[in-house]
Order: structure tokens, then sequence, then C-alpha cells
């Protein structure tokens, strides 16, 4: 029986792997399912598994916090919707990078690594041979989404993530509005849900309920000491962002 523990924070993620892993022909035992920093340290100080699959932004932080203060003995697949982490993955027994949105396949050829991991190994010392000849060949796979379904009345649509401009949170609705001014509501219940399926590089999480396109932002200006007002292609209202975020805003538009 192979054992592994899920380090994951959205309910909507884990249960996707959880469903990937009980598809996979050989028994595997998940012996614990962790949403935080905190709890993976405690768990992994103290328990032995066989293999983890790891999401990098986690509730209380990140991810590598853990490798840092957990000597850990077994491979770690990672799962992410960022791609800027690949090489701390690495460096943190790392032998796949998994981007989100993944499909099956993509996390079949994940786990078909960790079994040639496994059965290429003969002594302990030979996984860590192993490991280093497998990342030498371990591409990044990028995969966004490229338009988004929508329910209505006469049937179900799809709008092109190309032409929306921004997506918006309303009381736990999520909407995209397109190049036209027109809203359309989504299946999605969360930015962050949405977040993780598009590039970083073109859509930012400018504040609490926004997420904006860069192609579509026509001008910023200052708003105050502290942040910067956004404005989108045919929207009258400005996009005013987070005090936390607005230096990453600043170096985002400008890349």
């Amino acid at each position: 029986m192979i054992k592994v523990v899920i380090i994951e924070d959205e309910i909507p993620a884990r249960n996707k792997l959880k469903r990937f892993i009980s598809e996979l022909e050989r028994p595997v035992e998940i012996v614990s399912e962790i949403s935080t920093v905190e709890e993976a340290i405690a768990f992994l100080k103290n328990s032995t598994v066989d293999l983890i699959f790891s999401d990098i932004e986690l509730l209380d932080g990140n991810a590598f916090e853990i490798y840092d203060q957990v000597n850990i003995s077994c491979p770690v697949i990672f799962t992410t919707a960022y791609d800027s982490f690949w090489m701390n993955a690495f460096e943190s027994n790392g032998i796949e990078y998994l981007l989100k949105p993944f499909s099956q396949s993509r996390f079949q050829k994940a786990w078909d690594k960790f079994i040639l991991l496994g059965n290429t190994a003969s002594e302990p010392e030979d996984v860590w041979v192993k490991l280093q000849q497998i990342l030498n060949n371990s591409p990044v796979e990028k995969s966004y989404k490229k338009r988004f379904s929508v329910s209505s009345h006469q049937g179900i649509y799809f709008i092109n993530t190309e032409d929306i401009t921004f997506f918006e949170a309303e009381e736990g609705i999520v909407f995209a509005f397109d190049t036209t001014g027109k809203k359309h509501l989504l299946n999605e219940s969360t930015l962050k849900e949405i977040e993780t399926q598009l590039n970083a590089s073109d859509f930012f999480r400018i504040n609490r309920s926004a997420l904006v396109q860069k192609k579509h932002i026509e001008r910023i200006e200052r708003y105050n000491k502290n942040t910067l007002s956004a404005q989108i292609k045919g929207q009258k209202d400005h996009f005013i962002t987070s005090q936390s975020n607005t230096s990453a805003f600043r170096k985002w538009i400008e890349e």
C-alpha cells in the first residue's frame, strides 16, 4: 500500500486529486489531508509517507516553509497555479510540477514518474541519484483556460478568456465582463478558483473582489499615497489596488 499525504487548502483541488488517486491501478492510502503550513510541519515531523502532493500557496504561508523545517525522505509532486516556483520545487524533493488546471493524463505522467523512481532504486541512496536524473528531464507544462462556460435559460454558451476584461466577485457569486461591457454569471464560485486557471502574466488580482486582464487596462493613475487606480476598457468605474499589492501590480503592469 502506497501512503500519500495531500497538502492543499482548496477543497475542489483536493477533491480532484483524490478522484485521480482513486482511479490509479495501485492501492493508495491517503493518510492525511492538510491545508496549512503549521499543520503540515507538525504531521511530517512525526509521520513517514511514500509521496507528498503539495500545493505551494497555502492559507497561512508558503509550502517551502514546511520543507525548510522538516527533513523529508520521500518525493514531492507539487500542484500549483503559479509557474514561478519550479526551481524551488526541485530543490525540495520535487519530482514533478503540475500547473493547475492539470488533466488526468498529466497527473498520470507525474504518478508514473514516481513509480519509476521507486522501481529503479534498490538502495535508499539510489533514489536520490535517480531523482536527479529525472529532474534533468522535467519540463514545466503550461496549460491555461481558454474559455469559460456560462449557463442561461436557453442553454450553455461560452466566452473566450481573451475577451474578458475582468472578473468580479459579489457575495459568493463570480461574474465575467467582456469587451462590450456585458456581464456573465460564471459557474465558478470564487476568484481564487478562477485565478488558478489563468496565466499570471495576463491576469492580476488587483483587490479582494476583482481580477483584471492586462491588455484591457487603458491607463493607471495614483489614487492615494499607497494605492493606484486602473481604468478598464469599456468601464466607467475605476479599480483600486489593495495597499498590500500595489507594488506588485506596478511591476506586473510594466512587464
